[in-house]
């Protein structure tokens, strides 16, 4: 131990001599070293205006999902195109690539993942990274490996780097004995998908390594999250996105979750905002590390009927998944986020009439919904 000690100093002696002024958090699941491929910063990227200095240096992780490019065009929007880096394992389209900074960034790659921080002079990170409740239940190995062994990468390098770290969570963060409608910030939360469990898995790691080691983590649970611009992904909500798709382009839908199932959902302007929201949110205003957000709750049938008002011949059909119609069924129905509302003035923009509204005018104006109109 006192060999061990001499090195901390000696390290600790070494770093501050070297003119940064910066604190280490040393964090003993990983070696702190010296990456032996040295990239200039910002070697691939425009140069960073005066302007931009300020603001904070931005790490997307999944950056390819339905939220990681709407987050990104928000956030560049606020902090500066070039302070804003996407990422993904993924080939992004033309239209991304050109928008901003994109880097490839494999989660599971820890020493690249670290690498790209250094040399980026990363700040925030918001881990984006994935898999979602169905497609999860397809491939368990898989979503252990990137959910859970992804996420320890990730805490391991926010705490060395002293960076303000968001990790969504979700409401398939609680599970059949979860108290559900409403559903409170703290209770029992015993999910039965491993999408579930690692996002328990990663609200409880990330307020223990704010406890341990000081790490600045904040946390949302989303509910179903709704967007014109990005196809469904897997998830057991995506039905309410699916749904506009198909109404436009055959006057058809068949849904896999029974007409009655109620859960509860949120317009992805809302979910950006309420994220960009918590993360500017003064450290000394957040009582807990997870909150709860929501914006409306819905069951198809409702949504359903919302629709038609634009596609009045939408037929509207139902072929249960039993596989997803008992995980919804496990998930809350409606949640409680006065705690979210109260400390630092979370307030949503979107109800159902004004979601549905707002889908059809982004995905454009077929004959069907002309006629209606």
């Amino acid at each position: 131990m006192p060999i061990v000690r001499s090195l901390g100093r000696a390290a600790s002696q070494l770093l501050q001599s070297s003119g940064c002024g910066c604190g280490v958090s040393l964090v003993p699941v990983r070696a702190i070293g010296v990456s032996p491929r040295q990239v200039a910063s910002d070697a691939s990227f425009h140069s960073v205006t005066f302007s931009e200095s300020d603001h904070p240096r931005v790490l997307i992780t999944g950056g390819l999902g339905q939220l990681g490019v709407g987050l990104a065009k928000l956030l560049r929007k606020r902090f500066g195109k070039n302070n804003v880096i996407l990422s993904d394992i993924r080939k992004p389209a033309d239209n991304v690539f050109y928008s901003g900074p994109f880097i490839f960034a494999d989660i599971l790659d820890y020493k690249n993942l670290r690498e790209i921080v250094v040399n980026n002079r990363i700040t925030w990170l918001f881990h984006y990274s994935a898999l979602l409740s169905a497609v999860g239940e397809a491939n368990v190995p898989l979503a252990r490996a990137v959910n859970i062994t992804g996420l320890h990468n990730v805490l391991d390098i926010a705490a060395e780097h002293n960076l303000r770290l968001f990790v969504p969570s979700t409401i398939g963060a609680f599970g059949p004995t979860s108290p559900r409608d409403p559903t409170p910030d703290l209770c029992i939360q015993r999910p039965r998908t491993i999408y579930g469990v690692s996002k328990v898995h990663a609200e409880l790691m990330g307020e223990y390594y704010h406890y341990r080691y000081g790490l600045d983590f904040r946390c949302l649970r989303y509910p179903g999250i709704i967007s014109a611009d990005s196809q469904p992904g897997g998830g057991t909500t995506d039905y309410a996105v699916q749904i506009f798709h198909d109404a436009i382009k055959t006057g058809k839908f068949k849904c896999y979750l029974r007409p009655d199932t109620r859960l509860p959902m949120m317009y992805i302007d809302d979910c950006l905002k309420a994220t960009l929201e918590v993360m500017e949110a003064p450290a000394e205003a957040l009582t807990m590390r997870t909150y709860n957000i929501s914006a409306m709750s819905f069951t198809p049938e409702e949504l359903a009927q919302e629709v038609q008002k634009y596609v009045p011949e939408l037929q509207m059909t139902y072929n249960v998944d039993q596989v997803r119609q008992a995980i919804a069924d496990s998930w809350p129905m409606n949640f409680d986020d006065s705690n979210a509302r109260r400390d630092w003035g979370w307030k949503h923009d979107y109800d159902l009439p004004e979601l549905v509204t707002t889908m059809f005018s982004y995905l454009g104006s077929d004959s069907r919904i002309a006629q209606a109109n």
